[in-house]
């Protein structure tokens, strides 16, 4: 079993190195949910966040993953299954020297049989890694740059979509050629900087509340918020690498918000949208709605064919400057591809039972949920099908979006706070 976790350990790295995604210690949740669709993509096997947050040891978790995580961990690095990953990284059964994690890897050795060279790298390691921990922890201590001395802020160059948005920043303390700019929590949206330089323009195309981080030698130093805001209700179809911007014109429908599937594949140029998503965005302050005490209803269906989006899905999200909540409902035989993001913990569909936000999407569903005393409770047509603890909330409220696997309409919302102030619209 030790070697068998060596090995996950080393799985885990050789994933890190592909993404290119900074050290693990960075990583978010969305990292994590990132990480969980690339290998759903690659793999066709849905992995959770919280399943990879245990693996990569984020949550304390003593079980050992199943053969068909393991084996999926394994395709996504181009190996037939774990056993194929075994088999490559082992020799007589002994993990390579060279296959070693990288604080391991750098250690000069002798010249073992390969029956003691893994007793002997760990040996020689141990010494060695303990040395080095107090020589940095004094380093750090002496030597470290004066965090006050680092510099990072941002401005917007447009209040319209898209959005430049300039970063000005100093990180020159460091004298560092491993200097990022993280803009939002999507990782690919990582881009490498000059050390010693002072600013960088990047290009946000679509709205929300993001939290920017200036990450140098794979440590968050510095972060600044990027706010970028919507003029009421606009709607984007993903595209890559441009979305797609919907006219006010084109979302507006006879007593709803959305589109036709006709108006989709004429953008779109294509009749399919599986994990093709349309959203509509409000991304603004709601003042006078407090986190801590809300309701949200909504009435709204996804309108695609299964021809044209197999699950058709639809997720209504709450955004908050701290975290979000997002809450999908789904056609029923789908519900293992999906998840639930509470504002604190993400769980997934194919961990937990969700059969109850399954959905018959020829008729519109009234979806609603409601935060007060630490519980979030879910409604699915009057019916509640999710109550869970919510022990910190999302911050303050800064936008709603509406998101479909394809064409999808939005037929009224009512967002408030009880004894306060009440959003509503109907389309």
């Amino acid at each position: 079993m030790e070697k068998e976790k060596q090995l996950l350990l080393l799985c885990c790295q050789l994933i890190e190195r592909s993404l290119n995604w900074g050290d693990n210690s960075i990583w978010t949740n969305d990292d994590f949910d990132q990480l969980s669709k690339l290998i759903f993509e690659k793999t066709k096997v849905r992995l959770s966040i919280s399943t990879l947050k245990r693996i990569w040891g984020k949550v304390r978790y003593d079980s050992y993953p199943t053969a068909a995580t393991l084996n999926a961990l394994a395709r996504f690095l181009d190996y037939e299954s774990w056993r194929d990953f075994r088999q490559h990284h082992q020799v007589n059964g002994v993990i390579e020297q060279s296959e070693l994690p990288s604080t391991i890897e750098q250690i000069p050795a002798a010249n073992p049989s390969s029956k003691n060279r893994y007793k002997y790298i760990w040996f020689t390691a141990i010494p060695l890694l303990l040395f080095s921990a107090f020589y940095f922890a004094g380093f750090n201590r002496k030597d470290s740059p004066d965090l006050s001395t680092v510099k990072f802020s941002s401005k917007k160059t447009s209040d319209d979509l898209p959005n430049s948005v300039v970063f000005s920043y100093d990180a020159s303390a460091f004298h560092s050629a491993s200097v990022y700019i993280q803009q939002s929590w999507d990782p690919r949206r990582r881009e490498l900087v000059p050390g010693d330089g002072k600013q960088h323009t990047s290009i946000y195309y679509t709205p929300g509340h993001f939290i920017a981080k200036l990450v140098v030698n794979n440590r968050i130093v510095k972060q600044t918020v990027v706010f970028i805001k919507t003029k009421g209700w606009v709607g984007i179809i993903d595209h890559q690498p441009v979305p797609v911007y919907l006219s006010s014109a084109e979302i507006k429908g006879d007593g709803y918000m959305g589109i036709t599937d006709s108006l989709m594949q004429q953008k779109l140029g294509t009749p399919v949208f599986n994990d093709t998503w349309l959203k509509f965005c409000n991304v603004r302050e709601f003042p006078g709605i407090r986190a801590d005490n809300f309701t949200m209803e909504c009435t709204l269906r996804n309108t695609a064919t299964p021809g044209q989006s197999v699950c058709r899905k639809a997720d209504l999200t709450i955004l908050g400057d701290g975290m979000a909540i997002v809450i999908p409902i789904v056609n029923k035989g789908c519900i293992a591809n999906m998840g639930v993001l509470t504002g604190q913990y993400w769980i997934g569909g194919n961990d937990h039972d969700l059969s109850a936000f399954g959905c018959d999407f020829r008729q519109y569903q009234t979806l609603k949920c409601s935060v007060n005393n630490h519980r979030l409770k879910i409604y699915l047509n009057n019916k509640q099908i999710m109550d869970v603890e919510q022990k910190r909330n999302i911050g303050r409220i800064v936008g709603l979006r509406f998101e479909f696997e394809g064409p999808g309409q939005v037929k009224h919302y009512k967002l408030e706070t009880p004894g306060s102030k009440v959003y509503e619209e109907s389309f």
